[in-house]
């Protein structure tokens, strides 16, 4: 593709994008992550359980010291410091806001996901940790009204991907800020052209068993919905790290074979075949997405931050 037709795609999805509610499918995509068990991510992923790409600043970096590395990069992109109230959309299994709540037992913290299942076991290790500087809140994106507004940060981590109508959402965010407020933003990226994942054929594999309803943004996408909130800064991380992290969620997976069938099975109606069939879709989804960020040396798909930020009333 030209970048003349490069141009005019983008524009005419940006424009798509405003006629379409704020998310789709949002049900099949929570069943095909979300309500997966937990114990399975807890074999799979690092000691954060952080669902997202993670970050690694030497070769000998592990999957917890990468997933440190990320979450610290995030306290300091999205500005946060001691007395903020932070809304956390899109929270997972509690990587941000737990790790976050802990190191500004200051602040306070609000956390949404669409899982009940996370909520729980962000509860339970909240618990744990003694944080008591936490909330979690179970709702999704659409209907979702930020009791204790206004924050003073609001963050969102891979959660944008799930997302249609950049537009509302935003100005959604912008209504759940204080003037003066910052959004953070993490989202993976192709470095120029977005598109959908839409389940059009068979082949479509991992629109139809892992991403129903996404979407993947152009690093320049967000840049085009500014009319609630202004980007003030905008970075690139290569898509090399995301690929590591992936490996490293296979190795893990691979070496918990036994567990994570047993698991699979449970989860995939009880039937040993269902489990090995979804054990290899897992397996086929860390290769494919790997392959997807590491490809061009990660210069192609990666992830991109944003910091937005909510004009002061004089402004």
């Amino acid at each position: 593709m030209d970048l003349e037709s490069k141009v005019k795609a983008t524009l005419d999805f940006v424009e798509d994008l405003k006629r379409m509610p704020i998310a789709i499918a949002t049900d099949e995509a929570n069943e095909q992550h979300y309500e997966v068990p937990t114990p399975y991510y807890l074999l799979c992923l690092g000691s954060h359980l952080k669902y997202s790409s993670c970050l690694y600043l030497t070769p000998r970096d592990s999957l917890d010291q990468a997933e440190y590395n990320m979450l610290s990069l995030y306290c300091e992109r999205a500005q946060l410091a001691p007395g903020q109230r932070v809304l956390e959309l899109g929270c997972g299994w509690g990587s941000f806001s737990l790790f976050a709540a802990a190191r500004y037992p200051a602040s306070t913290f609000v956390a949404v996901s669409n899982s009940a299942t996370q909520k729980a076991f962000i509860d339970g290790e909240a618990r744990k940790r003694n944080i008591t500087n936490l909330t979690v809140i179970t709702c999704n994106m659409v209907d979702f009204k930020a009791p204790g507004a206004p924050f003073d940060r609001v963050v969102s981590i891979e959660m944008f991907e799930h997302m249609k109508n950049y537009q509302r959402l935003l100005q959604n965010i912008s209504g759940w800020l204080a003037d003066g407020g910052k959004l953070f933003v993490h989202i993976f990226v192709h470095r120029s052209v977005p598109y959908h994942f839409e389940v059009q054929s068979e082949e479509d594999w991992m629109s139809k068993y892992f991403f129903t309803g996404g979407t993947m943004p152009s690093l320049n996408l967000l840049l085009f919905f500014q009319d609630s909130l202004v980007v003030r800064n905008q970075w690139y991380v290569n898509g090399r790290h995301y690929s590591r992290t992936l490996e490293d969620w296979l190795v893990k997976h691979d070496r918990h074979r036994r567990e994570v069938l047993s698991i699979l099975e449970g989860a995939y109606r009880g039937s040993r075949d269902s489990a090995s069939v979804w054990f290899h879709r897992w397996r086929i989804f860390y290769l494919a997405c790997s392959e997807l960020f590491g490809y061009n040396g990660g210069e192609e798909w990666g992830v991109g931050h944003y910091l937005f930020e909510k004009p002061g009333s004089d402004e």
